[in-house]
Formats: structure tokens, sequence, C-alpha cells
């Protein structure tokens, strides 16, 4: 069982940065798709970023490319999503996910996997 727990969120102006933290508890070893989701507004949540624990170039959605990066703390057991930039339209509940596997790019979507309740981001201008 892996128990995400988020912490970050904050109201900030447009311009400002954000760094977002998932504690991925109870996660030890093993090969596991992780990310960051906003809740949006239907069923399904948007992935913004996401990586493989095994390495390799990470995702990111259209909007977050050239603002946020995405990374792990192996040593803290955290992923860590650091946002630069922000803007109004960034704002949303930041939920941080991760499922068992390897296939972590084209439309992963964590169905039956770990979900944390989110942490949320306001930007005013």
């Amino acid at each position: 069982q892996v128990f995400p727990v988020e912490s970050g969120g904050n109201s900030v102006r447009a311009g400002e940065s954000l760094t977002l933290s998932c504690k991925m508890r109870g996660y030890t070893f093993g090969s596991f798709c992780m990310g960051w989701f906003r809740q949006g507004s239907g069923k399904r949540r948007d992935r913004v970023a996401s990586i493989y624990t095994g390495g390799g170039a990470p995702y990111y959605a259209d909007s977050a490319k050239g603002r946020f990066t995405i990374s792990r703390d192996d040593s803290q057991n955290t992923l860590n999503l650091q946002m630069n930039n922000l803007k109004p339209e960034d704002t949303d509940k930041y939920i941080c996910a991760a499922s068992p596997g390897w296939n972590c790019g084209g439309t992963w979507y964590p169905e039956g996997g770990y979900w944390g309740q989110g942490t949320q981001v306001t930007v005013s201008e």
C-alpha cells in the first residue's frame, strides 16, 4: 500500500513560484509511475507531469512545459513539482498519484493506483 500525502499548495500572485511535495508513504522499491494531476472540472483528472522510477525523460503537459519540473528524492521518498512563473489558469487542486508499472508515458492514468487528497494552488493577477 502506498499513501501519497501532498503539501506546498498556497495562494500566490501571477509570476510567483511554488514547490509541491508528495510524501509516498509506504513505497519502498519497485517500478512505479508517479505523477501530478489537476483536479479539473470533470471526472477524469488532468495529468500535469509524471516520471518513471527507473529513469528516463519525464512527461509534461503542454501547459507545464518550460515552467514546471518534476523530480524525485529517494532519500526522503518524495515526489516534487517545482512550479515557476505561475499563471491564473494554473489555479486548481493538484493531486499526487502513483501506480505499479513502467509504461508511464503516452496516456498513463492510474485508475487503480494510489491517489492523495490534493493541495490547492490559487494564482491571482
